[in-house]
């Protein structure tokens, strides 16, 4: 039960994590959102491991994974995921990073040799189905959106998805060899801090840094999302089994539609609400019949 509700909570840190990006659209860009959200959680989980004696645990292979799992999961997919939700907003946004679970899937199977089932073929139907209900029902529940076309927005939210399963497949080997949860997201949002300062090399990057509200509201996103909403789900994970912890706290795009609603008092569509159902159906599906 404690699981349970770590894992419910964790997925509420997320969707909090993506309003708080969302409300920083059309002030602040995907680069300086990036690197300010990345700088600052590294921040505070790299003083969070320094108090708890975390970093002995990182030895030099165990940081290797690590880093390659920043590279793919932050780097290439941070920008990715604050450009989606900017472009589609929180809610459909959270259903497109459902897709990381049958991302995840495949990467499994082709690069460890692990089995698909029909359950979990099932779970990536019922998954696709829940994004295109919701994607081709009626919006507008989130406040105007950038004139950006919708289809990029999708494509950038299944980038992100491949980027963080793929993340997840580097970052399992330092996992499994006993690698403290807090330092692991430290070195990972390290390196990527090192990554998005290095970015200022580039003339076209060298963008004004943002307004104190904004910098306020992109710590806010560092620490629900890599802070709090990563340090629930470990604790999760380690009370719980790996399939119903997983389900649960991929529960965000139907926990971020209430707080869509309260955020901009407008009710989300029924089909905005099914959609996120069948995604998180699909997920259980998935992870319940690993």
């Amino acid at each position: 039960m404690l699981a349970v509700a770590l894992s419910l909570a964790a997925a509420a840190a997320f969707a909090a994590s993506a309003l708080y990006i969302d409300s920083v659209t059309g002030r602040v860009g995907p680069v300086q959102v990036s690197r300010w959200q990345m700088g600052l959680a590294f921040l505070m989980t790299g003083a969070i491991a320094l108090v708890t004696g975390g970093w002995q645990s990182i030895d030099l292979e165990m940081a290797l994974w690590l880093t390659g799992s920043s590279v793919a999961g932050i780097m290439f997919a941070s920008l990715t995921f604050v450009a989606t939700i900017q472009m589609t907003g929180p809610r459909i946004s959270a259903l497109l990073f459902t897709t990381a679970a049958p991302f995840a899937l495949v990467l499994g199977y082709v690069f460890r040799g692990e089995t698909v089932n029909g359950a979990q073929g099932a779970g990536v139907v019922l998954i696709v189905c829940g994004i295109v209900l919701a994607v081709l029902g009626p919006k507008g529940d989130e406040g105007p959106r950038p004139p950006k076309p919708l289809w990029l927005g999708i494509m950038l939210g299944l980038m992100t998805a491949l980027g963080q399963a793929t993340g997840s497949l580097f970052a399992r080997p330092a996992m499994l060899a006993g690698a403290d949860p807090v330092a692991a997201i430290a070195v990972r949002t390290g390196v990527a801090t090192l990554f998005f300062l290095a970015l200022l090399a580039i003339p076209a990057l060298r963008t004004p840094s943002p307004d104190r509200q904004s910098i306020k509201r992109i710590g806010g996103a560092s620490v629900c999302g890599m802070v709090i909403g990563m340090s629930l789900l470990m604790a999760a994970l380690a009370r719980g089994d790996v399939g119903i912890v997983t389900t649960m706290s991929s529960t965000t795009p139907i926990l971020i539609l209430p707080m869509v609603w309260a955020l901009h008092r407008r009710l989300p569509h029924p089909a905005a609400w099914v959609g996120a159902a069948l995604a998180v159906a699909g997920t259980a599906l998935i992870s319940l019949a690993t």
